[in-house]
């Protein structure tokens, strides 16, 4: 997804983009040998920046990189020079409407409700991810087409089922990575396509609450904001953290 970003940004920036494991082109353990949760994922990535001896940093979150990047910024403060926060929620005002349903899930966990989220890894669903909410023929197919292509790896339904059921603990953190912010004012950059419906655009304005001096932008574009605006949403990176 930061295919069209990062020559944005390289000239500015020393940028590294990691897939998550079980995600992209990083290896994808059995469940067996992997507990796919979200604080796992998140020590993973802090021993992948101290084996490349990267102590302090900027952080891009996005969608599922919010609760990531916000435990790791909650451990260790003193690394995260600044954030951008691209439809990377951590309030309460940010979940959209299909959330009650995965509340109910959460707090009733069946077999047929863990399966009725299958559907989420279709292709037609993954398209809709990238397509909602932008302009008709605004969207290259390369994005989702790859993604659609990763759900044919091994098991990989089930790890994401997994990471689906612990989205829960994220939310009850919500209020731990908002006194973070509070408590240690970092620089932040919220960049929001305002169409998303999983993620909607209130949650950039929370962010306002937090930090003083929070910079908010929307953009008139879907959840997958980079696909679309990635030059505005460069050009806004560089004029923040100069």
């Amino acid at each position: 997804m930061f295919r069209d970003l990062i020559p944005e940004l390289e000239h500015h920036f020393y940028i590294i983009a990691p897939d998550y494991p079980g995600f992209g082109n990083s290896s994808s353990p059995s469940r067996e040998q992997f507990e796919y949760t979200f604080h796992n994922i998140s020590t993973i990535i802090e021993s992948f920046l101290e084996v490349l001896e990267i102590n302090q940093y900027y952080m891009f979150v996005f969608d599922y990189g919010a609760p990531i990047g916000f435990r790791m910024a909650l451990r260790k403060p003193e690394k995260v020079l600044g954030i951008v926060s691209q439809n990377g929620n951590i309030y309460e005002e940010g979940l959209g409407p299909k959330w009650e349903t995965r509340k109910d899930f959460w707090n009733n966990p069946t077999n047929e409700k863990r399966d009725s989220y299958r559907t989420a890894f279709s292709r037609e669903t993954i398209i809709g991810q990238y397509t909602e909410g932008t302009k008709e023929c605004s969207v290259s197919p390369d994005g989702y087409t790859l993604d659609i292509a990763y759900t044919h790896n091994e098991d990989y339904a089930n790890k994401q089922l997994d990471l689906i059921y612990d989205y829960q603990n994220n939310i009850k953190m919500y209020p731990d990575f908002q006194r973070y912010l509070r408590e240690n004012q970092p620089k932040l950059l919220a960049v929001w396509g305002k169409n998303d419906l999983s993620f909607i655009y209130p949650g950039a304005e929370a962010f306002k609450k937090d930090v003083k001096n929070a910079v908010v932008h929307l953009v008139d574009s879907g959840h997958f904001a980079l696909e679309t605006h990635y030059k505005e949403i460069g050009k806004l990176i560089r004029e923040s953290f100069k």
